[in-house]
């Protein structure tokens, strides 16, 4: 888990960017609000839009994306419902 925060004050496009907590681009802890711990990006933006309808992540560290480790395929040989 990395863990985020929500930039209080907006980029020059109006959004309040995510960053990780190691981002280069995180403003001041006095200039961002913790979101908490996330797998990715994606779910730390998922959380902020509750907060704050202008969240954005930011294009240098919420990059990464995320798949599930387990995925159910179509050619799985135990078909529960067959």
């Amino acid at each position: 888990m990395k863990f985020f925060y929500l930039s209080t004050t907006p980029n020059s496009e109006g959004k309040l960017e995510i960053h990780e907590r190691n981002c280069i681009h995180k403003p001041s802890l006095i200039e961002a609000e913790y979101l908490g711990p996330f797998n990715n990006g994606k779910e730390a933006l998922r959380s902020a839009l509750l907060k704050n309808k202008k969240a954005a992540t930011c294009s240098h560290c919420c990059t990464s994306t995320f798949s599930p480790s387990f995925v159910k395929s179509n050619s799985d040989p135990l078909d529960l419902n067959a």
